[in-house]
């Protein structure tokens, strides 16, 4: 498919920001969120059809190298339904993908024809996006710390919005991209996020002042203010406290004669507390700032973790006896690991949750309800998909077979001991070699920091499904 090319204009950044789909209803309008043909809850169905249409096809036991590899179902419908929720609750906040979180084709390919800008942090990031054709203007180097020659290809490539927190990067700045719009970025209280960023990012209140004042002598336009409550932040107080900060650094810049024109949010923002935290940010913003100062911000997991999920699948098992109990468990080893794509268990303090999706004897654990739409594309149901059990395990109650939870523990691929992806798991089914798990929420820190190490690859297979028509019609599925 084609990549969307959009209008180099700032005009046509504005015109599609506040554009909305007319194909499609609020997000308000139902129940699911969703309108009711490709909506939340057929979304379920959609995957559970890609994710069995796609490992229906494999036998480990006969395949070629790599054909039973993890693989991702990303849903698109999701990444839409999270923009209309954002604009509904943030109207007057402009987001700006992380793309560092997932830098996917389609999703930014999405995001773009949504009116999205993008929060780059490298040059490798910043290409991606041009390559797709959205203006430079729609794009921030949000990155206070930034490499000379990637500050270099800004340049060329007109990317004028950056941040920055200290002397030394005035100075650079000054050197090479002395026409760069400015935002300063604050230290803000992030002690409520799952991943800490005031540590190494941000001045101190106490510092602002001096950094306005050499930015001036320096003949350098300060265009804006920029903060960071922390990578899934939980205190909607930080963003308040850090909106106030940011008042008084524009009041400090207005003194100097700075007319400054953008305030940078910054993420924080998940999916499950978004409704907490949204209506507390909106509030502050407006308090604090009149309605001629753009606001924009920079979520990332917010828009794809829950779009992904991962399936995975189990290459060895290890039977565990204890004598002195009588009980037996398993160690499952899969085919990815922490050196993967869950790599966020380490980087970014995940629990991912197994969950089963196809045994022996359970063809369809993903469990989701049968319709005539996924009869063609091969979609089975739980109940026509299981087969009786072995009684190793059993108790029959009145002729009724019911299953003792059986322990296990969940290892990746690699001669690591520390590639260990849940020490201690429960489940009723009996997990063998060549079984399949899934993993709910694997779209945000994932795949971006997977490596290949001991030789494993870090190119997993995405399956697009899209249960939006608006999100369908603007990518082209």
């Amino acid at each position: 498919m084609a990549p969307i090319f959009l209008d180099n204009t700032t005009q046509e950044y504005k015109n599609w920001s506040e554009k909305t789909n007319t194909d499609t209803h609020s997000v308000s309008d139902f129940l699911s969120g969703a309108d009711q043909k490709y909506g939340a809850k057929q979304a379920k169905e959609m995957i559970g059809n890609a994710l069995q249409k796609h490992i229906q096809t494999i036998d480990p036991s006969v395949c070629e190298p790599g054909d039973e590899d993890a693989f991702f179902v990303a849903d698109l419908g999701d990444v839409y339904r999270q923009h209309l929720r954002w604009k509904k609750n943030l109207p007057r906040i402009t987001p700006h993908f992380a793309v560092k979180c997932n830098p996917d084709p389609m999703v930014l390919r999405l995001l773009a024809a949504l009116g999205a800008g993008f929060d780059c942090a490298s040059k490798a990031e910043i290409e991606e996006v041009l390559k797709i054709g959205v203006d430079p203007s729609r794009i921030i180097y949000a990155q206070p710390c930034k490499t000379q020659s990637y500050l270099r290809y800004t340049v060329k490539q007109n990317v004028r919005q950056m941040t920055f927190d200290n002397t030394d990067e005035l100075y650079k700045i000054k050197q090479i991209a002395p026409d760069a719009e400015l935002f300063l970025r604050i230290f803000t209280d992030d002690s409520a996020s799952l991943c800490r960023l005031s540590q190494k990012f941000g001045a101190s209140m106490e510092n602002t002042q001096e950094l306005l004042t050499l930015a001036k002598k320096l003949d350098l336009n300060v265009a804006g203010v920029a903060f960071h409550v922390g990578s899934g932040a939980s205190d909607p107080s930080a963003f308040r406290k850090a909106v106030s900060d940011a008042r008084i650094v524009f009041d400090q810049a207005a003194a100097l004669g700075y007319q400054l024109h953008t305030l940078d949010v910054g993420g924080g923002f998940m999916s499950d507390t978004f409704d907490v935290m949204a209506p507390v940010l909106g509030q502050a913003v407006d308090d604090n700032f009149p309605s001629s100062v753009r606001i924009i911000a920079e979520p990332g997991r917010y828009y794809t973790s829950s779009a992904f999920t991962l399936a995975c699948n189990v290459i060895a098992r290890r039977t565990v006896e204890d004598a002195a109990t009588g009980t037996k468990s398993y160690m499952l080893y899969m085919n990815d690991g922490v050196y993967g794509n869950f790599s966020s268990i380490i980087f970014d303090h995940q629990h991912p949750v197994p969950q089963v999706l196809r045994t022996t004897y359970n063809k369809d654990g993903f469990n989701y309800s049968f319709s005539e739409s996924m009869t063609d594309s091969g979609y089975a149901s739980a109940e026509e998909g299981r087969l009786t059990p072995p009684l190793d395990n059993d108790r029959a109650t009145n002729n009724v077979v019911t299953r003792n939870p059986i322990e296990y523990s969940i290892w990746g691929p690699t001669c690591d001991g520390i590639d260990c992806i849940s020490s201690s798991w429960s489940s009723p089914e009996t997990l063998d070699i060549g079984d399949w798990l899934y993993f709910d929420d694997m779209g945000a820190y994932t795949k971006c920091s997977a490596t290949r190490f001991n030789g494993f690859t870090d190119r997993h297979m995405t399956v697009y499904i899209c249960s939006e028509a608006g999100a369908r019609a603007l990518v082209g599925m």
